[in-house]
């Protein structure tokens, strides 16, 4: 079996993350509206990166790495809502934005190698 590559593994040990985080949102803040969004995003980078991964030209391949990229950011974005509505402490909030950040970075650095490539 071929090994799996960072952003696979990455993307899928975050994955694990968000939806234990919507598990203590929903279990014990009672948030379900913010957490449902955070849970759709967070979770969609890495199956759509394994989606990617089976495109069909590089072309293909960059278009969907670019939209796992606007997923990763929307991720931020709920993580830092959650965060400013206090549903977040700093830890917490802290130490998935050090995670979702890191997959932009690598989704960015991909993007940018790609066009490189087929430029």
């Amino acid at each position: 079996m071929k090994t799996k590559n960072i952003i696979q593994e990455k993307s899928f040990a975050f994955a694990i993350r968000i939806v234990k985080l919507y598990q203590f949102l929903c279990e014990e803040k009672r948030e379900f509206l913010l957490s449902k969004q955070l849970l759709r995003c967070g979770t969609s980078i890495g199956a759509n990166i394994e989606e990617s991964i089976g495109g069909q030209s590089d072309k293909d391949f960059l278009s969907k790495i670019s939209i796992r990229y606007k997923e990763a950011r929307e991720t931020v974005y709920w993580i830092k809502l959650l965060y400013a509505t206090g549903y977040l402490n700093d830890k917490q909030t802290a130490s998935m934005l050090a995670d979702a950040e890191e997959l932009c970075k690598i989704l960015a650095k991909i993007q940018i190698t790609l066009k490189n490539l087929t430029s």
